[in-house]
């Protein structure tokens, strides 16, 4: 070695030093994330209920305006749920399955219809 000069030590040599011992491993991992996943929301599907005393123009108008279903759809589904007492008119998390659920009631309400519309987690 040349006189005067002294090997000078990196940054990481002098951190091992400090550690005290060891191989020269600080004993400082990686920290890493742990992974995280969005639980997905519950779905509720929004159920209407036949009665006998709502007319089914009525049925498929409510259908079309609170569920955006074209009129084919919107009379497939009142048919279902005339001949069967219930039918299913879509699947939405709980906020949007109650907020259909209230617009249809007070829709018919206001219309002075018996329609009654429910929602039941899927």
């Amino acid at each position: 070695m040349l006189a005067g000069l002294e090997p000078r030590m990196t940054d990481d040599e002098r951190d091992a030093g400090d550690a005290g011992g060891g191989g020269g491993r600080t004993g400082v991992g990686l920290a890493t994330k742990p992974e995280t996943r969005t639980a997905k929301p519950a779905l509720y599907k929004v159920l209407m209920l036949n009665d006998d005393y709502t007319p089914m123009e009525f049925v498929v108008l409510t259908l079309q305006r609170f569920f955006k279903m074209t009129i084919e759809d919107a009379t497939r589904v009142m048919l279902h749920v005339h001949q069967r007492g219930v039918g299913v008119c879509g699947i939405f998390t709980y906020e949007v399955a109650e907020t259909k659920v209230n617009q249809v009631i007070d829709f018919a309400r206001q219309h002075q219809h018996p329609l009654q519309c429910t929602m039941e987690k899927e």
